[in-house]
């Protein structure tokens, strides 16, 4: 649907960015939806009549895929853009790794463009810097490949985190005039309050782009925020189908098209068909040992540690793996302290990866910062830019970090690759498949 069409709809039907193959697979299983789980429902969600449907498309997700479930990612999204011809597929920025060379990362996008149409890349804005750093190389880029666009605030509580914040960061993603903007609650921290008091601002800061909210059910809050959103205006939200939903995913489709009808607005959705993928959903999810998701009671320590869910699960699945299960609490327990010892980041992705693991190293070893990974003396090093909140940090962590050799190491090291890289040079310089 055109940026038109879009807002044409805005004043009558709700409609539904589907996330059940992506972060309801990641938030639930740790990114364990095989190929063999997805094929059988993809076109189905592809005429179910989903403004778009997420699917995995990033270096992190690729990594998962060839490691743990041994799969080609490239073939899964050949198969989902041949089994959803129709409906836009979405998914996070660059598919290459993080900090490889633009001409690596261009490759990635022209690869994308050539699998798959239509495509939306959907990124953050606030949690390094982008809008400063990124965002003015890659929207051009990606508005270049014929893709959509959809920019993000990033939402977070503490200290530094204000709604005159996340205004000010709306307003300036909304200049990159992107084709839509969205909320993006990764934490499920959002309250009834809270988005009454940010949803009308935002609206405004938006411009007429339109707004869509994404949410986690990790609090138990999700549906009746997702409620009061679509009471104020918001006309587009992300949703699973369970039982890749609820839990730490997002909220169900079929629950939120239910209040929406309540409402008033007409939900843009093929219940039937929603339906239909959830009841077989069940099975394939149970055949590969993956619980499905379920309405969650409130949690107050989501609001204290606010670690996504799609981390809780590789957590606590990384835990297991090396026998330390039992001491899941004491390393979430931890992560408050690393996460206000660091300036309180935003915890998403890289950065609630970096806090856990911290974490955990500070539980294991007995001794706090003992061990520190490579991407916390980064951190500490100014690498991640103001919106991180290197600045805000304890003042007397970062001597700690910067003072180890390896910190100069890594100094030596941080040599860029040179905008004007050859792919050529890039083969040579890093080597080829």
């Amino acid at each position: 649907m055109s940026l038109k069409g879009r807002e044409r709809a805005m004043s009558d039907d709700v409609q539904f960015i589907d996330t059940t193959m992506r972060d309801g697979s990641q938030s639930l299983w740790a990114m364990g939806m095989r190929h063999g789980m997805m094929e059988p429902i993809a076109a189905d969600l592809d005429r179910a009549g989903f403004f778009a449907v997420e699917v995995i498309a990033n270096g992190i997700f690729f990594k998962k895929i060839v490691r743990d479930l041994k799969e080609d990612p490239w073939a899964m999204l050949r198969m989902l853009a041949e089994r959803m011809p129709r409906t836009v597929k979405t998914g996070m920025g660059l598919v290459a790794t993080p900090g490889a060379p633009p001409v690596v990362n261009r490759l990635a996008m022209e690869l994308t463009a050539s699998l798959v149409r239509p495509y939306r890349v959907q990124t953050v804005c606030n949690t390094r810097d982008e809008l400063e750093r990124t965002l003015p190389t890659t929207v051009p880029l990606f508005k270049g490949l014929g893709f959509q666009t959809c920019i993000g605030v990033s939402f977070s509580i503490s200290p530094r985190h204000t709604d005159d914040l996340f205004v000010d960061k709306m307003r300036a993603a909304a200049a990159f005039e992107p084709d839509a903007l969205y909320l993006k609650d990764q934490g499920g921290l959002l309250t009834v309050d809270r988005i009454r008091s940010l949803v009308p601002r935002l609206l405004e800061a938006a411009g007429g782009i339109p707004l869509e909210l994404h949410s986690h059910c990790t609090t138990g809050l999700a549906s009746a925020v997702y409620t009061e959103a679509m009471r104020l205006g918001i006309r587009y939200v992300h949703t699973g189908v369970p039982p890749a939903a609820d839990g730490s995913a997002q909220p169900s489709v079929l629950d939120v098209a239910h209040n929406a009808k309540v409402l008033g607005p007409v939900p843009e959705l093929d219940e039937d068909l929603g339906r239909s993928v959830s009841d077989r959903l069940p099975e394939y999810a149970r055949q590969e040992g993956l619980p499905p998701g379920a309405p969650t009671r409130y949690d107050e320590a989501q609001f204290v540690h606010q670690i996504p869910g799609g981390v809780i699960s590789n957590l606590r699945f990384q835990l297991a793996t090396i026998g330390m299960a039992p001491r899941l609490d004491e390393v979430i327990d931890e992560s408050v302290r690393v996460r206000a010892d660091l300036g309180y980041p935003i915890m998403i992705t890289p950065f609630s990866q970096y806090v856990v693991t911290q974490s955990a190293l500070n539980v294991t070893t007995g001794e706090r910062y003992k061990v520190v990974i490579d991407e916390v003396i980064r951190f500490a090093q100014g690498e991640a830019g103001v919106d991180s909140g290197y600045l805000d940090m304890d003042p007397d962590l970062p001597d700690r970090p910067c003072s180890l050799p390896r910190a100069r190491e890594l100094a030596s090291l941080r040599e860029r690759p040179p905008d004007d890289l050859t792919l050529r040079h890039a083969k040579e310089r890093y080597g080829s498949a």
